[in-house]
């Protein structure tokens, strides 16, 4: 079990030092290409309970199927020679975790945009969050990117970690429910949309998502205020604030950004041309600026790592029992 746990730390090492290495196969690679060809097939059955009993099919076949692979190659390749079962455990849980990649998108806004280059930052900024860009000014770029790192820490840093050091803890080992995980987010960021022709091919997929990410968002959130050294106000603020956002978990993570930054997120945003405001969470006491989001990129690294220690703590005394 304590090498189950060793496993995760050297791929969040991984992850935070080498991340993926381009052009080599990524698990989410075969996920997307799964979740290609069964929407393809299932966009042809009839609006209502078919195409939702097809998303259903395809949300349970992915995400049980990829923690039954996730555990085979584990099995598998341990059966071969365990350093080999270690390393190829360690690759693919990095895989599912996000934080270097949500780094590196930081960079790749925050450069062009400190030379003043906004049309470049805007571009930049555009592959990573939804909302048009073309328009906005250096405090909206600050602010749709502060929302993104917050959103992201949770699905991509603290829930894989979470379902990770959960198989541990179960005995399945660190990868399989941390691929499920990683199915799932897949899954609710390709099809999980209340508009055609994803509203019935989706609605499964992203409930799901929704249930699966519930809980490591409220402990991201405890995290957080922890985190502050104020969390009695820090979770007032989000207990205020998070329940307005349409999003049962985005809202809450975002707002324990805001509030313990002590900036303020949400506000109106453009999508595909239409204005849609959204709720505003913390209070503005002071402007969101580079510095602001380098403390954010900041308080993400220190979560990971308090999380590891904790999953540690946690692991060592389940092996004790």
């Amino acid at each position: 079990m304590l090498n189950d746990w060793w496993i995760i730390v050297l791929a969040a090492g991984w992850d935070y030092l080498i991340a993926d290495p381009w052009h080599w196969p990524h698990p989410v690679e075969g996920m997307g290409w799964v979740i290609g060809r069964s929407q393809a097939l299932i966009l042809k059955l009839q609006r209502g309970w078919p195409r939702k009993l097809g998303g259903v099919v395809l949300g349970v076949g992915l995400i049980g199927g990829s923690g039954a692979v996730g555990g085979a190659i584990a099995q598998s390749t341990t059966a071969i020679h365990p350093l080999l079962g270690i390393a190829i455990q360690v690759l693919l849980v990095a895989s599912c975790l996000a934080g270097r990649g949500l780094r590196f998108a930081a960079l790749d806004v925050l450069e062009p945009l400190a030379v003043g280059d906004l049309d470049q930052a805007r571009e930049q900024l555009s592959h990573y969050v939804g909302r048009d860009t073309d328009k906005l000014e250096a405090e909206g770029i600050h602010r749709a990117l502060l929302e993104t790192l917050a959103e992201n820490t949770t699905d991509g840093v603290t829930a894989p970690l979470f379902y990770s050091l959960l198989g541990v803890w179960l005995g399945v080992g660190p990868l399989p429910l941390a691929l499920a995980y990683k199915a799932a987010s897949t899954l609710d960021s390709m099809i999980g949309y209340r508009r055609e022709p994803f509203q019935d091919l989706g609605w499964f997929s992203a409930q799901l998502e929704d249930v699966l990410t519930w809980l490591p968002c409220r402990l991201t959130v405890l995290s957080v205020a922890i985190a502050s050294r104020r969390p009695r106000q820090v979770l007032a603020i989000c207990q205020r604030d998070a329940p307005q956002d349409p999003s049962p978990n985005s809202g809450w993570s975002e707002c324990a950004y805001a509030a313990t930054l002590g900036v303020q997120l949400g506000g109106m945003n453009t999508y595909h041309g239409e204005l849609r405001p959204k709720p505003f969470l913390g209070n503005p006491h002071r402007p969101i600026t580079l510095g602001v989001i380098e403390e954010a990129l900041g308080l993400m690294r220190s979560l990971l790592l308090s999380w590891l220690l904790i999953g540690g703590l946690i692991t060592g005394l389940i092996h004790l029992i």
